[in-house]
């Protein structure tokens, strides 16, 4: 299940064949043998030979490439096995930096390095500044095929990204500060268990906000932990609050019988990342000093650099680094116990303030009043310039839209008529929820859209919400989905060809 093969097809080239491997949370044992824990981290070294015209890379410190088209790779500082990356392929890279460097298809590269030119960079000194030196020499991202079902995964010098990432206008390139964060919390610093995964996420949704408030300011980034809170929402509302999976410290148990293994990725929701943000959040709250908080996290990252640890050794060094919280018993407080944080289903009993986000909210909220209004006030709507709102301004909008479709007859065709830069965007985040108000409002004159956007991508995150969508509509839209899925199975990842399956009712997910 590791090694992910993909034919011409499900590649952007559509040329040549694909190979590559994503090892989290524990499958790597399926592509060599290894200790599949976090707890253990070590050194690697690897030689790959791969046919002429094809061109090997792995998360490596070092690599070169010798006779025969073999290439030598060795990761010099240690690291869990889940990190353990490659990829074979059409590949070709460019440089964007002092230190890193852009990997696509021949066809992307010219975008890739467009988008990213000096980006990463930036990024990289701002975590430097903030917690300590970035160790890994080199931070390269790998572009992969439209199939590619994730955001990004975290591999060490080399990071593996949805080409849906390349908007075109740089309007999605913060999402690489996640992560770059990981580079710090998860890489270097790892949670021992994957029941622990919030040490990994929750520190790095903490830490990628900490870099967006110093390169584009608190309100923008308030407002993106807005749309990440909802995301917390709508999973605890699907799941309910007090599921076993919604507690920090989850209990990966292998069930009745010691034959029967849980595989962790089946614990895999919001919940790490958001609750975790939170719990981080409030450590910070405690301790009521920005700078004072962010010399901990150094602190903290020069403590466990290249360790595994859990929540008590992170916790227990919290406490020792400011005894006067200590002695003050902050672990206890009724209610915000850390032992409930860590052991509780549910929602979070601290949430941040996330008020300087307002002022970017606040305008989205009225303009989306606006547009459900039953006669349009159009001399209001044109009064609102929205041309200098960056991405998670619009998203904010198209979310409040979506919550008040279907919108009154017609009202829909003139939002798309009045703003082309939404409903023509190629930024994935913006069409995800374009499709999805299409189709909420049955506007067909647009269903292209909808099959275009499935055409060009495989991100789970995306296809899914977009299959359920037209599943939930009307005939038009179910007869949509069937046609677009059996147009598009070959080119998605086996994972989520079965979930789509499971969806229309095709077949049980395997």
């Amino acid at each position: 299940p590791q090694v992910c093969w993909l034919a011409p097809e499900q590649t952007a080239g559509k040329q040549k064949p694909y190979m590559y491997t994503q090892g989290q949370a524990v499958l790597n044992r399926s592509f060599f043998p290894c200790f599949d824990t976090p707890s253990v981290k070590c050194t690697y070294s690897a030689t790959v030979q791969v046919p002429e015209g094809f061109t090997a890379v792995m998360s490596a410190t070092s690599w070169e490439k010798q006779k025969d088209n073999t290439f030598v790779f060795k990761m010099s500082q240690p690291i869990p096995s889940y990190l353990i990356a490659l990829a074979v392929g059409d590949i070709v890279s460019a440089d964007v930096g002092p230190r890193s460097r852009v990997w696509a298809e021949p066809c992307l590269i010219e975008a890739a390095k467009k988008e990213y030119d000096g980006v990463i960079e930036e990024f990289l000194a701002v975590g430097e500044k903030l917690f300590g030196p970035y160790v890994w020499g080199r931070y390269d991202i790998l572009f992969m095929p439209p199939s590619f079902p994730f955001g990004g995964m975290e591999n060490p010098c080399l990071t593996f990204v949805t080409p849906c990432l390349l908007a075109g206008d740089r309007s999605l390139v913060d999402v690489i500060i996640h992560e770059i964060s990981h580079s710090w919390f998860g890489n270097l610093v790892t949670n021992a268990t994957w029941g622990e995964f919030w040490l990994n996420e929750g520190f790095t949704m903490y830490a990628q906000r900490r870099i967006s408030t110093e390169v584009y300011g608190l309100a923008y980034t308030c407002l993106e932990a807005a749309t990440g809170r909802a995301l917390l929402r709508q999973h605890m509302d699907n799941t309910g609050e007090d599921h076993p999976l919604n507690k920090l410290r989850v209990v990966i148990e292998p069930g009745f019988s010691f034959l029967l293994g849980v595989n962790p990725d089946d614990t895999y929701n919001e919940t790490p990342y958001e609750k975790g943000y939170c719990f981080v959040s409030y450590l910070a709250h405690l301790v009521g000093d920005q700078n004072k908080f962010d010399a901990f996290l150094q602190a903290y990252v020069n403590q466990f650099k290249f360790q595994s640890i859990t929540a008590d050794d992170t916790l227990g060094f919290f406490l020792e680094y400011f005894p006067e919280l200590k002695e003050k018993g902050v672990d206890s407080i009724p209610g915000f116990e850390f032992d409930r944080w860590l052991n509780t289903p549910g929602w979070p009993p601290y949430l941040p303030d996330l008020s300087p986000g307002e002022q970017l909210m606040r305008p989205a909220d009225e303009l989306a009043e606006l547009w459900a209004a039953d006669s349009l006030n159009m001399e209001a709507i044109e009064a609102m310039d929205i041309t200098a709102w960056r991405t998670y301004q619009l998203v904010y909008f198209l979310d409040k839209v979506l919550e008040k479709s279907p919108l009154p007859e017609g009202n829909v065709e003139r939002l798309s008529k009045m703003y082309p830069k939404i409903s023509k965007a190629q930024n994935a985040e913006l069409r995800l929820r374009w499709c999805q108000i299409v189709l909420k409002n049955n506007l067909e004159a647009e269903y292209s859209k909808v099959k275009d956007f499935l055409q060009s991508q495989g991100k789970q995150k995306y296809t899914l919400p977009i299959y359920r969508a037209m599943w939930g509509g009307s005939e038009v839209a179910r007869a949509l989905a069937m046609e677009t899925f059996s147009a598009t199975a070959p080119q998605l990842h086996v994972n989520v060809q079965n979930y789509v399956k499971k969806i229309l009712g095709l077949e049980e997910a395997k």
